[in-house]
């Protein structure tokens, strides 16, 4: 177990066995590496906490829950990288923002998770369709606050 200090939630304590590393870090923020991934509320809404950085939270969830024409292909490269043997192993996530009213998915940045070694990587795809702030079109009290 190890536990550490969060703003938003106190102190967490989790199994080290729950924590993602991010080698090569997220995109804005490449010093940091661990994470957990934590319920929100009763959604397909998650929390990625940094382990080692008190105040870095995002909001993310499945992408194709809300965006059903999202597709990804994830290269070769990436899987071998990560160590994804089954694809039924990979979780791909986007990183949601609230600002005001709106809700955006990063859909240009999303998340790969190997869920049975806990790695993971942040790519870039060049789609021209999704950007890293594609609007969500629902109300924000349906998805996070």
């Amino acid at each position: 177990m190890i536990s550490f200090e969060t703003s938003r939630f106190g102190r967490l304590e989790v199994g080290k066995d729950k924590i993602i590393d991010f080698p090569s870090g997220l995109i804005g923020f490449p010093e940091t590496k661990r994470f957990i991934l934590m319920d929100y509320k009763d959604t397909s809404l998650k929390w990625l906490q940094a382990v080692d950085d008190p105040d870095i939270a995002f909001i993310v969830t499945p992408p194709f829950e809300l965006f059903p024409d999202f597709a990804i292909k994830v290269e070769n490269v990436t899987k071998k990288t990560l160590g994804i043997e089954n694809e039924d192993d990979m979780v791909i996530l986007a990183i949601l923002r609230v600002e005001a009213d709106n809700v955006t998915a990063n859909l240009q940045g999303p998340l790969v998770i190997n869920s049975m070694n806990k790695n993971g990587m942040q790519i870039v795809i060049d789609d021209a369709r999704f950007t890293c702030k594609t609007p969500l079109h629902c109300p924000p009290s349906e998805t996070a606050k």
